[in-house]
């Protein structure tokens, strides 16, 4: 196995971060993008100079993913270094749910604050608010502050969901008193328009789901009334939240920081700031991606203005895989032209098949790692563990994810083994270059048009031979099949699924 570096410059590295020199630490993740989003990865139809950054100048993971095909559960790996699947609440939540993360759970936060860094949450967070039956117009706890971040200023859920307001520190942003927020998932208030009822109302016309309160001109999922002057713009969203990460890296500049920055874009609705409308070719989703990629522009641009970007770790990646038609009618389909979001792999958001959970991955760390491509398997699960390791910190507590910190830190090129990654409670494994999905009833696709990978038989494919999954080798395998069923059933222990076949080992 190559070495990229050798162990003594880990140990520096370790070093390094646990004195007076900690590196400060950047999460970005995506919302929706896919493997072949970035122009990093091969693409020739989109053009991410700021993100190919990252991965020039640091580590380019193919191999990276997350434990999730939909957002939600793979938030709540990450932040808990756990499987989501062993929680049965880490499912796509609606925008009053409440706090996911137990207040008692270990959480990457958490072990940052333990060596003394200032730790913000900032932009998409849908981890659930509160303790359900949320009163918007009061502080709403438990929330991020409450999971271990000083500072929080949140999409409380996604941006196709009510309430469209910020959350700072668990209170809206800019609410006014006199016009308290109403929200319901269940029914509309008394003569409030909405989508069905109002159509004249609407500039972004629904697809599937999305027919609720209209915001903005656009139709939303629930319902919601009031709370005017807090309500956001959505073609400022990425301005705005990118100067909210400019005052953090501002306040904190003389102190480590951790700072978990979550982006909306490329998840609908789709509304670019003017700026970006049109540049890509390829309608809202592509002027989003482009849009995003100048988030990355502006966070390192004042990472340098700042003299930090030398002694900041960034971490980039998405939470899923890329869809296509998520609920509007934005001609996401009609203008794709050439471009594969999902590149060579086969499925997208939602899917068990590799592109939905197989994400852009890069860890960037400028004059500290050597830049370099790596085709290890990693897992955003495993970046507490991980993190930890680097900062000191001791993780005492039994989680699903492993310490990958030399290879993350391109010390090494070791992977991880095994993998469950996870699809509305459908598992699939990744071991070496093998991958099995289990047969699974349901349908062949969603209304998004993303294959979900429901076989009828086991599925056995070798995607070092075959990475678009195309031949499902199975039935000429028996022997490996029998043993990665094995495998699979040891690490899932008795989870059920109602749509998964179970067979007793033989």
């Amino acid at each position: 196995m190559k070495k990229y570096l050798i162990l003594p410059v880990l140990v520096t590295i370790i070093c390094q971060a646990q004195t007076a020199s900690k590196p400060n630490i950047i999460v970005v993740l995506a919302d929706d993008l896919g493997y072949g989003d970035v122009s990093a990865y091969g693409s020739k139809t989109i053009n991410t100079p700021n993100i190919d950054r990252l991965s020039k100048e640091g580590i380019s993971f193919t191999n990276g993913y997350a434990t999730s095909a939909t957002s939600t559960p793979s938030r709540y790996a990450l932040m808990t270094g756990m499987y989501p699947w062993r929680n049965d609440n880490a499912k796509i939540l609606a925008g009053d749910a409440p706090l996911l993360i137990s207040e008692s759970q270990l959480t990457l936060p958490k072990i940052m604050k333990q060596v003394g860094y200032k730790t913000g949450a900032i932009g998409k967070w849908h981890l659930g608010m509160g303790i359900g039956k949320t009163d918007w117009n009061k502080k709403i706890t438990p929330g991020a502050n409450e999971i271990g971040f000083d500072y929080s200023y949140l999409i409380a859920a996604t941006v196709d969901r009510v309430p469209t307001v910020y959350i700072e520190n668990g209170m809206v942003a800019g609410l006014d008193p006199n016009d308290p927020i109403q929200v319901d998932y269940t029914k509309n208030f008394e003569e409030k328009p909405t989508a069905l009822t109002n159509p004249e109302l609407v500039r972004m016309l629904w697809s599937h789901g999305h027919n609720n309160s209209v915001i903005n001109g656009i139709p939303r999922i629930g319902f919601m009334k009031g709370g005017k002057s807090a309500i956001w713009k959505d073609d400022e969203m990425a301005i705005y939240l990118a100067d909210k990460v400019d005052t953090f890296l501002i306040e904190n500049k003389n102190q480590p920081f951790f700072l978990y920055y979550g982006l909306h874009e490329p998840h609908v609705p789709r509304v670019p700031h003017s700026d970006f409308v049109g540049k890509s070719g390829m309608g809202p989703r592509g002027d989003a991606i482009l849009e995003a990629d100048w988030c990355i522009g502006k966070l390192l641009e004042n990472l340098e203005k700042q003299n930090l970007l030398e002694n900041t770790i960034i971490i980039f990646s998405s939470d899923n895989g890329p869809v296509l038609n998520d609920g509007y009618k934005d001609d996401a389909v009609e203008k794709l032209g050439n471009h594969k979001p999902s590149a060579a792999l086969r499925g997208g958001k939602y899917s068990l098949f590799d592109a939905g959970t197989r994400v852009p991955f890069f860890v960037f760390w400028k004059g500290k790692i050597q830049p370099h491509k790596s085709d290890a398997v990693v897992c955003q699960m495993d970046l507490l563990p991980s993190i930890a390791k680097i900062v000191g910190v001791k993780v005492n507590q039994k989680i699903d994810g492993e310490d990958f910190s030399s290879t993350l830190f391109g010390i090494e090129n070791k992977s991880r083994k095994k993998l469950i990654v996870e699809a509305s409670g459908r598992l699939a494994m990744r071991n070496g270059n093998w991958i099995l999905i289990p047969p699974y009833n349901g349908p062949i696709r969603n209304e998004t048009g993303n294959e979900l990978g429901n076989l009828k038989e086991y599925g056995l494919f070798d995607i070092k031979d075959d990475e678009g999954q195309l031949y499902n080798i199975a039935s000429k395998n028996p022997k490996k099949l029998k043993q990665l069923k094995s495998v699979f059933n040891q690490i899932t222990k008795g989870y059920y699924n109602q749509n998964i076949e179970q067979e007793k080992l033989r």
